[in-house]
């Protein structure tokens, strides 16, 4: 077995690279149970491939050094920049449910629910509170039972997907405004919400396809007589005293959603980045500093570059890392841009696009599971994932296109 296994592995001129195809290679056979190994001895084998292939091509010093300047820059530079906007944009959307806003766009957009996303009109308070905050928002609003008194079963447990598309949003949209982009952004919002569409029905189709009997059983027989949308817990207080309320608390939200995306940006970023970027651009050697790499990531997109240029219109290799990084957190993929905009590797199709993809995926892989776990659905996580997949797939597709368009005009 040990042979066959050997002489499977495909070759590659480069040792560096058949180093890596022979990691994958074991690991997918391990995966498939063709062999065995004890506890931990696969983690330490993963751990250590990586850190040697990194340390043989930059040098070990220049690894550690390259891992804690990035890491470090990106605390200071980019988290701590993600975190004011999520501050700001904490209180502005407290201000705007406090106030009434969030329900007067509620009832606007609750025509558009039934034909489009095959859900109750009172659904799209769920988009409205995930685009201003996060995905998990959709789960605490799904708890309530005069919310979720309007929902069939498939309907409900559709949820998942259709509030994940929306989630952090309104993020993903000022933080691309702020790298200099006006109108693309917004071609990616499109595209985000034709994904979100795509994700949320082929969804429903998998839970009906799976148990017919939810098309027609309510998600809580038990729920109480629906309540009133607007309501008067505030009333007693002074104007100013709401504003201040609402300010203070929506700000401390902010804070809270800005701490949770540290791991994502520091962890994830610094690794995807030293998968992307390559040595020094002046010199072409590695010194330690932050943002260099092997350029990995880049080399296996060149391999199927034509599919990327195809489907997205990505016209370098470098850009395949922000999807990559969106599967598990959109914070940690927005933290990419500042320096794909500095090496040239942006232009307006490409925010568009990433725009797309951020918003619809913002972080699914990481999120799916526990959010379909709150709501007593986990076995249909694999399906919610897959659904997911296709629908951010489609979202940067379409915004592609979009803008493609647009050009033409």
């Amino acid at each position: 077995m040990r042979f066959t296994l050997i002489k499977c592995i495909p070759v590659c001129k480069d040792n560096k690279k058949s180093l890596i195809f022979a990691a994958l290679f074991f690991l997918t056979a391990f995966m498939k149970g063709k062999f065995k190994l004890p506890n931990g001895v696969l983690c330490l084998l993963v751990v250590t491939g990586l850190f040697f292939y990194l340390g043989s091509v930059m040098g070990t010093a220049n690894m550690l050094n390259t891992i804690m300047h990035t890491a470090h820059d990106l605390l200071l530079n980019t988290v701590f920049f993600l975190m004011s906007i999520c501050v700001i944009m904490g209180a502005l959307s407290k201000i705007f449910v406090e106030f009434g806003v969030v329900s007067l766009i509620e009832k606007c957009l609750r025509p558009l629910m039934k034909p489009l996303f095959r859900l109750p009109g009172v659904a799209s308070l769920g988009a409205v509170m995930t685009f201003l905050s996060d995905n998990p928002a959709i789960i605490s609003l799904a708890h309530d039972k005069s919310f979720s008194k309007y929902f069939k079963k498939y309907q409900y447990i559709s949820l998942t997907n259709f509030g994940t598309a929306f989630g952090m949003g309104m993020l993903v949209i000022v933080f691309m405004l702020g790298q200099g982009f006006t109108w693309e952004p917004l071609v990616g919002l499109f595209g985000a919400f034709c994904g979100c569409i795509v994700s949320t029905r082929l969804m429903q189709r998998f839970i009906l396809k799976a148990r017919p009997e939810f098309r027609d059983e309510p998600a809580d027989e038990n729920a109480e007589a629906i309540a009133e949308i607007e309501t008067a817990q505030y009333q007693s207080k002074s104007m100013f005293t709401r504003i201040l309320d609402a300010v203070l608390d929506g700000g401390k939200s902010g804070v809270e959603v800005g701490m949770s995306i540290i791991p994502g940006v520091l962890v994830i970023s610094t690794l995807v980045m030293m998968l992307t970027f390559g040595p020094d651009t002046s010199t072409g050697v590695y010194n330690g500093a932050a943002y260099q790499g092997t350029e990995f990531l880049p080399w296996l997109a060149d391999k199927i570059s034509f599919v990327f240029e195809w489907l997205f219109g990505f016209h370098d290799p470098h850009l395949v890392a922000f999807p990559i990084t969106a599967l598990g957190a959109v914070g940690a993929a927005l933290s990419l841009i500042p320096n794909f905009v500095a090496q040239g590797w942006v232009d307006g199709n490409a925010i568009a696009v990433c725009t797309a993809i951020g918003m619809c995926w913002s972080g699914y892989l990481s999120t799916h599971t526990a959010m379909l776990d709150s709501l007593g659905y986990r076995e249909f996580t694999p399906k919610a994932i897959g659904a997911h997949t296709i629908g951010g797939l489609c979202a940067g597709i379409i915004a592609h296109l979009v803008y493609v368009m647009i050009m033409m005009l």
